[in-house]
């Protein structure tokens, strides 16, 4: 999966403007917010903490411009509880979001 993420870095650097302090948290407040709502989704046992947890994901790609990951959590919106493709979808969006990040 190729995150991709033109849209996604354009809104962060358009809120951050030139300071990379910035930048560096708005990106950390992403991927905390992004890696609590997968892990509220692992632990789902009723369709509503399920979709409660991936409409909160589709926010959160909405609001940062992320493409990728407002598919995904649509996917993850019309998926059972507990679906692995869905699951897999977002954790692997977020493995590839912590690689490029390190880069």
């Amino acid at each position: 999966m190729a995150l991709e993420n033109a849209a996604f870095t354009a809104t962060l650097a358009a809120a951050a403007g030139d300071d990379s302090a910035l930048l560096g948290e708005l990106r950390g407040a992403f991927r905390e917010s992004l890696a609590q709502q997968i892990d509220l989704l692992r632990r789902a046992r009723c369709d509503g903490n399920w979709l409660i947890a991936a409409q909160r994901i589709k926010g959160l790609a909405a609001s940062f411009h992320a493409e990728e990951l407002l598919a995904l959590a649509q996917n993850a919106i019309e998926a059972a509880p507990g679906d692995p493709v869905a699951l897999r979808g977002l954790e692997g969006f977020l493995a590839e979001f912590d690689e490029i990040a390190t880069r």
